[in-house]
Formats: structure tokens, C-alpha cells, sequence
């Protein structure tokens, strides 16, 4: 895939106030990806999906939906975009049918019922299709936001946190209509803070947070960074250093020399524990207890962020 469908130059966005909500952010998507953007909550994820999809304007910066402007040439670009807000808006009056419909005409494209009846179908809606949307579940109510989405065809489809507070039949349900998109050539970009999403799904993943694009790197080089642990011992009698016949470890010392922490690589086929176990043996060197914990995708960030600064 080297095909760019969407290109990001030097986008950012400061309010009126000053407080600036996005750093000159880079980033091109290829035709028929799925690429996931990373980042806690207030990271800039929505903001950039949203200057992208032409809700928000940009303080400076350039944008082009295939190969055209799409801050010059808005009706093009946006005609080409779907996106699935983290808020319902919809009429919870209307009936499931109605509402897609006119998200469809809301494009001046011409009527089509059999393709409006086969995204009600994919994302099982169809039988609900005579209710009113007030009468839905909140699961439901969210796989209206994505037909409503999906109505016009775009070639490009934006997911902003679309599985949060989602029951997991729904993510699932979600995640399958995401590939049959991507098999028919659509891109997908969504936005998430859960890593899990990212490796069910993405080809690539960037990383944003404070504003900044801190990388965008394969999901597979990724996911090897994540595979960090830590594994702590509780110290039988605290340390004031560690001697040097432990080189060969990845080990500090915290928790005022209570805790031995050692950190490895879960991915590798040694990882270095056993060996350790018994060199502290060897050096009468006694623990109370051990626990093992996954890097946090906070823990991903701290260090991203320690590296460029």
C-alpha cells in the first residue's frame, strides 16, 4: 500500500485564548489502510480527526483528501469522509431508516436503498429499521452513528473512540465490519486510548499526546516495544546498592531499596528471570514476594516523551 489517500503538512491548532490543542502534525494515510491513533484522553486525537474531517479549521497547515484541498476544495474532501463522532447527534425521534437515508441526501447523493439496506444489514440493524432511535440501546444507538456514516460511501472512514463504553459483542461486531470495509478499499482511521484495539486491528499506529504526533511506526515494530515488563521482588532486607555480579540485568533499585525491579523483554524467548533467580540465590540475595506488570501505554508515552526531550 503506497497509495497516500490523506496528507497532513504541518497542521496545527492554537485557540483564541492560546492554548494550542495541536502541534504542526505530519502524517500521510496510504489507500486502503487502518491506521490507529494512540493517545490518553486530551491527547489532540479528536481535534485532529475533526480539522481533518472539516469541523474544525486549522491555525495553519495543509490537508489533501485524495490528491485535492480539502480546505479550499471542502465539498470534495468532505464527500469523501465519514465520521463516527464520540457523541450520539442524532434525531432520537426519527426512525432508524429515515435517519441514514438523510444522512445520504445531506450529499446531494441520488437515492440508493439497496445500499443504505446493506449497511443496516452489516451492522445488524435492519430489523430495527422502523424504530425510533430514543427506543434503541446505547450499543445500538452507536451502530446508527456508523451507518449514518457510512451512507454516502465514503472512501475514507474516521472511528473517533468508537468502542468506548461499547459492550464487547458490539467491538467485535465493529471490528468485522472494519476489515469487509477494508477489503472493498476503504480507509479507516480511528482513534483510541486502548492498545488492545490498535493490535486487533491496525496496520500502523501513531502515537499523539500534549498535541504532538510523538511517531507512527508499523503496528508489529510497536507492539515489540509494548512487550516490556516488569518484574518487581520484594526484598526480604532492603538494598542501599546493587552489586556488580548483576550487570548482566536490566535492574534498579526502588521503593527506598525495598524493591528489585527488573525489566525484560516478554517477547523474547529468554527472558532472563531464571537466570536471575538462581544469581540471586547465589548471592543469598532473599525476596518476599514477585509480581509481574505490562508496560502501561502511559509508560509508552513517559518514555517517547523522555527521548525527545
Amino acid at each position: 500500500m503506497t497509495d497516500p489517500i490523506l496528507s497532513v503538512a504541518g497542521v496545527a491548532k492554537t485557540y483564541a485564548g492560546g492554548t494550542t490543542a495541536l502541534h504542526a502534525v505530519d502524517l500521510t494515510i496510504n489507500k486502503g489502510e487502518i491506521f490507529a491513533l494512540l493517545g490518553p484522553n486530551g491527547a489532540g486525537k479528536t481535534t485532529l480527526i475533526s480539522i481533518i474531517c472539516g469541523i474544525v479549521t486549522p491555525s495553519s497547515g495543509t490537508i489533501s483528501v485524495a490528491g485535492h484541498d480539502a480546505i479550499h476544495d471542502y465539498k470534495f474532501a468532505r464527500r469523501r469522509v465519514g465520521l463516527v463522532p464520540q457523541e450520539l447527534s442524532v434525531d432520537m425521534f426519527e426512525t432508524v431508516l429515515a435517519t441514514v437515508t438523510y444522512s445520504r441526501r445531506l450529499f446531494g447523493l441520488p437515492a440508493n436503498p439497496a445500499h443504505i439496506e446493506q449497511v443496516l444489514r452489516d451492522l445488524s440493524l435492519w430489523d430495527k429499521r422502523t424504530a425510533k432511535i430514543m427506543t434503541l440501546s446505547g450499543g445500538m444507538k452507536r451502530r446508527v452513528l456508523i451507518a449514518k456514516a457510512l451512507a454516502h460511501e465514503p472512501e475514507i472512514l474516521f472511528l473517533d473512540e468508537p468502542t468506548a463504553g461499547v459492550d464487547v459483542s458490539l467491538r467485535r461486531d465493529m471490528w468485522k465490519l472494519v476489515h469487509r470495509l477494508r477489503e472493498h478499499g476503504t480507509t479507516i482511521i480511528l482513534t483510541t486510548h486502548y492498545i488492545e484495539e490498535a493490535e486487533e486491528i491496525a496496520d500502523r499506529v501513531g502515537v499523539i499526546d500534549k498535541g504532538k504526533l510523538l511517531l507512527v511506526e508499523d503496528k508489529a515494530v510497536l507492539m515489540r516495544k509494548l512487550g516490556k515488563r516488569e518484574l518487581d521482588l520484594t526484598l526480604a532486607e532492603p538494598m542501599a546498592t546493587l552489586p556488580g555480579e548483576l550487570d548482566d540485568w536490566d535492574l534498579s533499585l526502588v521503593n527506598d531499596g525495598k524493591t528489585l525491579r527488573y525489566v525484560f523483554d516478554a517477547t523474547e524467548e529468554h527472558t532472563g528471570i531464571p537466570s536471575l533467580l538462581r544469581k540471586l540465590a547465589e548471592l543469598h540475595i532473599g525476596f518476599k514476594d514477585l509480581e509481574t506488570s505490562k508496560s502501561s501505554l502511559e509508560d509508552i508515552f513517559v518514555d517517547l516523551v523522555g527521548e525527545r526531550a
